[in-house]
């Protein structure tokens, strides 16, 4: 399936819903600046970045942004700005946190961070 280039934007009051947008944005951008984010996304990819962004934000103080870019214009720059580039791959993960076992004072198996 084909990704699209989107510019992701936001304008967050609150500095507790600032930082969760930016880890939620940034899991999908490939470029950006403070809160314009360059972002590769497939339709399921959209809909889940929308959905968590929606769960984070307060609909009466903030907002969001998504401009498809399209895809026949040719990005123009301007200084030491790089124009935006499709990924050959393109891997997310969940952060991990490693736990550490008690019972035998050793460390233990890796376990995803909530």
């Amino acid at each position: 399936m084909q990704r699209n280039l989107y510019l992701v934007a936001y304008d967050i009051c609150h500095p507790r819903r600032l930082a969760r947008a930016l880890k939620i944005v940034r899991a999908y951008a490939t470029g950006g600046q403070k809160s314009v984010h360059e972002c590769w996304l497939e339709p399921g990819e959209l809909a889940v970045l929308k959905r968590d962004l929606e769960a984070v934000i307060d609909a009466g103080e903030d907002s969001v942004l998504f401009v498809r870019l399209d895809p026949r214009m040719k990005p123009r720059t301007l200084g030491i700005a790089r124009p935006p580039a499709d990924p050959p791959s393109f891997l997310s993960a969940e952060r991990w946190r490693p736990s550490i076992s008690t019972a035998r004072g050793r460390r233990s198996t890796s376990t995803p961070a909530r």
